[in-house]
């Protein structure tokens, strides 16, 4: 993509309205703008990081079994009456009605319509088990949205929903999504930890958190040190063999790990003082078990193998992507902007040419930028006539991981400049050298 033809509306001043590092970034950056309290259109930049996340969450909800479909954002109130539901959830549920004045509701989770789903077309055991999930917009109505997307009304969100015949297979189920979850997080440079947590509107008795330590985070977090280093679940994880998933989630629970709704300080203080990990969190996924809190007021019920019906046992797996867009910056940044993670960048290359109209340095970027491309490389060419002082200020703020500045004094020596943003490195190598860097 050339600079000089993307949209990309950077501001020079950071907005008063912004009170964390990601929300003065994410505006600073042009990834969103606020159209109204809690509600932010996603502006190209952003929108490009939005769904390099949703689709690394939507490789591991594949590889752990769960299959995708796509549930609608406006939802009958019947449905959340047969649950009990419509009245206790509160005043953050937007209630409407149609032209015929039938009572609707704009979506905050879907655990109601996914059991409507289920129980209109599943009848036997046989067909169990069975996760299904979506990624779709939603909207909770916040007494006080703040963060920016941190904390916004409107929100993307990952939500599956598992249905089993029995407690031993609904726990199988959770521990795949919890395992799922761990894989899911690290592919995004993010160290996620597991803390046991309340279940809150969404019901059960068994529910994880799963927080990222950033100092700028919401609440304080307390955790044995082990969780720094613990080996996150391999690619080829044997998601169906029950034992192993048991002994991941074993092997992540054991140690002490608490929000501070949950914490227990003599617990916590009983650890050695070395091992102690007192910090900010920022909470990145949810999930849940929690029976039959749905299938029994909404009759999902399933022919058990002795012809019996039998009510299904659920549970639930939430991963806001907009909040994790959030999240990656508070714990991915430096005083001049921005350092994604490359698995999430908006673009892989920054392409940084810094006389325009010069002969040699318009064909070396012309050649690099098309051999990158054809590469299958995401390239941000920055082709505007501006001074090599905005240009690197651009690409340090928008966190381009690695920048590539050609320069005639470079070119005369046949080098240009490679910086890794994260570290701040640099080097200098030939044009083929810069090819072979990023496509072998």
């Amino acid at each position: 993509m050339r600079l000089s033809r993307f949209f990309l509306p950077i501001l020079r001043e950071t907005p008063k309205e912004a009170e964390i590092v990601s929300h003065r970034l994410m505006l600073r950056a042009g990834m969103v703008r606020q159209e109204s309290a809690g509600i932010y259109a996603w502006l190209p930049l952003g929108l490009r990081v939005l769904r390099k996340i949703e689709q690394i969450v939507r490789e591991e909800q594949n590889r752990a079994g769960a299959i995708e479909l796509l549930m609608p954002v406006i939802q009958s109130a019947d449905l959340w009456r047969e649950s009990g539901r419509y009245e206790a959830y509160g005043k953050e549920m937007l209630r409407i009605s149609d032209r015929h004045e039938r009572e609707m509701l704009f979506g905050p989770t879907n655990e109601e319509m996914i059991t409507e789903i289920f129980r209109g077309y599943v009848r036997s055991y046989k067909d169990l088990p069975l996760n299904l999930y979506h990624i779709q917009w939603k909207f909770r109505d916040e007494v006080r949205p703040r963060f920016g997307v941190m904390r916004s009304r409107e929100f993307l969100m990952k939500d599956a929903y598992s249905f089993d015949l029995d407690a031993a297979g609904a726990r199988h189920s959770y521990n795949k999504m919890f395992a799922a979850y761990l894989r899911t997080f690290a592919r995004m440079g993010l160290k996620a930890i597991p803390m046991r947590a309340d279940t809150g509107p969404i019901g059960g008795d068994l529910s994880h958190e799963f927080i990222i330590l950033a100092s700028t985070g919401e609440s304080e977090v307390f955790c044995h040190s082990d969780y720094m280093d613990m080996p996150t679940p391999p690619a080829d994880i044997a998601f169906d063999d029950r034992d192993v998933m048991q002994g991941v989630f074993e092997e992540w629970t054991k140690r002490y790990a608490a929000t501070s709704e949950m914490h227990d300080a003599g617990a916590f203080d009983a650890l050695p003082e070395a091992q102690r990990v007192s910090a900010r969190g920022i909470e990145v996924g949810h999930i849940f078990y929690f029976g039959t809190k749905y299938s029994q007021p909404m009759r999902a019920v399933v022919n058990g193998p002795d012809g019996k019906e039998t009510p299904v046992q659920m549970g639930s797996y939430g991963i806001g992507p907009s909040r994790l867009v959030a999240a990656l910056i508070e714990a991915n940044h430096d005083d001049a902007g921005i350092i994604w993670p490359e698995s999430v960048a908006p673009f892989t290359i920054g392409l940084a040419n810094l006389k325009v109209g010069d002969a040699a340095t318009d064909a070396a970027c012309a050649d690099l930028y098309a051999k990158l491309e054809k590469a299958g490389i995401d390239v941000l060419y920055d082709d505007r006539d501006e001074r090599p002082g905005a240009k690197f200020a651009t690409l340090d703020l928008i966190g381009v991981p690695h920048q590539v500045i050609v320069g005639p004094k470079g070119l005369a020596e046949g080098k240009v400049e490679v910086k890794n943003r994260r570290t701040g490195a640099k080097e200098s190598l030939s044009l083929d050298e810069v090819i072979n860097r990023f496509t072998a």
